[in-house]
């Protein structure tokens, strides 16, 4: 998830979480050995994050990392105050964001800005508490709250509601007559707690090997 090339192995913490998760569901465990080592994708924390999140809905990840590579060279783009200052012309006509997706980015930062989305309080919340007050946002939302724990925040245990991507890659995997509905998978999901996150990061790196995509793709 990082803009940078090649992606780092997974941290200390990882590591024993991926052994114990393989161990726990053998199914898991070809995962790696047939699409290679997972790499470990990672977000900024906090505003720059989530606006790369905005950057990302409903269109394709080249799409979005050319837009997201020109929003972010925009001056104060990063920091709530000043995306606040940019009008349409520059979010829309210079960065190439939808006038919904310019609107989604002012409601982010005008939620940091009146502290209605508090970053430094995320810690301290648990997991169900931190994806309600993320998805609090308009234009945010229980997937994108979720991905964002998941990558910035690098929660052990979120598994996003509403992955077609998950769903389509346990089908896969766990040779499922038809792709399971969403209310399935979170049932299927429950046997990889405590390490959801890291099942997710594991279908979504065995969905890529299966139909081909490259490896540094995000989800």
């Amino acid at each position: 998830m990082t803009d940078a090339a090649p992606f780092p192995e997974p941290p200390a913490w990882a590591q024993a979480g991926l052994a114990a998760l393989t161990a726990q569901d053998p199914r898991l465990a070809g995962i790696i050995p047939r699409a290679g080592p997972l790499p470990w994708r990672s977000r900024q924390p906090g505003f720059p994050g989530l606006l790369r999140a905005i950057c990302g809905q409903q269109i394709s990840n080249q799409a979005a990392g050319a837009i997201w590579g020109r929003l972010r060279a925009l001056p104060g783009a990063l920091e709530p105050a000043g995306l606040l200052l940019l009008d349409d012309a520059t979010l829309c006509g210079q960065a190439g964001l939808s006038r919904p997706k310019a609107a989604h980015a002012r409601s982010l930062a005008t939620a940091c800005v009146e502290g209605r989305l508090d970053f430094a309080a995320l810690p301290g919340m648990a997991d169900a508490e931190a994806v309600k007050h993320i998805a609090a946002v308009k234009g945010l939302g229980p997937w994108t709250a979720a991905v964002h724990l998941l990558f910035a925040e690098q929660r052990p245990d979120i598994f996003p509601p509403g992955d077609v991507a998950l769903a389509a890659s346990a089908g896969h995997l766990l040779g499922l007559p038809e792709r399971p509905s969403f209310k399935a998978l979170d049932q299927l999901a429950l046997d990889w707690a405590p390490w959801r996150s890291l099942a997710a990061r594991l279908l979504w790196h065995h969905w890529r090997q299966a139909t081909g995509r490259p490896a540094g793709e995000e989800p």
